[in-house]
């Protein structure tokens, strides 16, 4: 995520600027003859402070065919140091062991929507930039379009209180419902005016419309359970020694790096009056008790990355744990049942 993140999620045009970039890289603890995966490549700006350490390899991923296709200049930079792949960052182990690599020494994520897609109207993402309503960063699966023609109104609403934490979920829900028995919405524009018809503006404050786009967005894209997985395969993938940097900036996705990273370095927060236990081995050495923020320099500079929130930690020699993701993602309705209109 760039500097078109946080709370102006869906908002207009931002500058390509990657938040907490030097924080984020240096947790890394890049070394010539290291080998780092960028699981949210986007303009870039990750891959390359990492590539400043000389004799860094970099594979960098995104499910953004776009993102992949802008990268090419920095691919012919870089040489044979960078390899970019277009797919998810889910399956960041399997790409890796595709090249070559049966373990790397540092995986870098930066969670959610890029201002490239922001300013893209076609894309769907942006309230302020009139296009189709789609919202999809990979191009397949339904659109948000879809979700809103489709769903029922008890799902929108949990959808959009749930992932946007709009408390005016039960409301938006019910006049999108009434709007598209009048007809379709197919556009940013004409789901913005709607929300904005139950959720007023106010001085000084976020876009009506802002919250409903980002649990839109969220969900079509399933970007928590993405996340989720994502943390997995780095800790597949990740040897000995090796390091997460994760940057967020929802609340809700901060949650899941912070519960993941917490129970896999042995604290599950047992209560004193339960009996003891022996769980599995510590898989992961956090690097900072408390995330990194950024400074007033920065935050002043892009406001954007006001909410950006790293957390970073370091592998052990521990086998990798099962994932339980009801552990960190929040009941929901799948996309493939939401479709169905229950």
């Amino acid at each position: 995520m760039t500097a078109g993140s946080g709370g102006d999620a869906a908002g207009g045009p931002a500058r390509h600027v990657p938040v907490l970039v030097r924080s984020a890289v240096s947790q890394l603890n890049a070394r010539s003859g290291g080998v780092y995966i960028d699981g949210t490549f986007g303009a870039g700006g990750y891959t390359r402070a990492i590539l400043e350490t000389a004799g860094t390899t970099v594979i960098g991923i995104d499910r953004d065919q776009s993102a992949i296709a802008l990268g090419a200049g920095l691919v012919m930079e870089a040489g044979s140091r960078l390899t970019l792949v277009e797919e998810r960052f889910s399956n960041l182990d399997d790409v890796a062991r595709r090249f070559g690599h049966d373990s790397v020494d540092g995986v870098v994520l930066d969670i959610g929507v890029s201002s490239m897609q922001l300013d893209e109207a076609g894309r769907g993402f942006s309230f302020r930039l009139d296009g189709p309503l789609d919202m999809r960063m990979g191009g397949d699966g339904p659109s948000a379009a879809d979700v809103v023609a489709h769903a029922s109104e008890r799902d929108l609403a949990k959808i959009i209180a749930t992932l946007g934490e709009e408390r005016f979920a039960r409301l938006v829900a019910r006049a999108i419902v009434a709007a598209r028995g009048k007809a379709p919405i197919t556009t940013t524009g004409a789901l913005a005016d709607i929300v904005a018809t139950v959720v007023h503006p106010r001085p000084d404050r976020i876009h009506p419309a802002t919250r409903t786009f980002q649990a839109l967005r969220i969900f079509v894209n399933d970007e928590l359970a993405e996340l989720a997985a994502g943390l997995a395969a780095a800790e597949r993938i990740l040897k000995p020694g090796g390091r997460l940097s994760v940057v967020s900036f929802h609340s809700l996705e901060d949650r899941i790096v912070k519960t993941f990273l917490t129970e896999h370095s042995g604290g599950r927060g047992i209560s004193r009056h339960a009996p003891e236990t022996r769980g599995p081995a510590a898989t992961f050495k956090l690097i900072n008790r408390r995330p990194v923020t950024p400074d007033d320099a920065e935050v002043a500079a892009n406001p954007r990355a006001r909410s950006a929130r790293l957390r970073a930690a370091e592998r052990t020699a521990a086998p990798p744990m099962e994932l339980d993701p009801n552990r960190l993602l929040p009941r929901l309705p799948s996309l493939a049942d939401a479709m169905k209109g229950r």
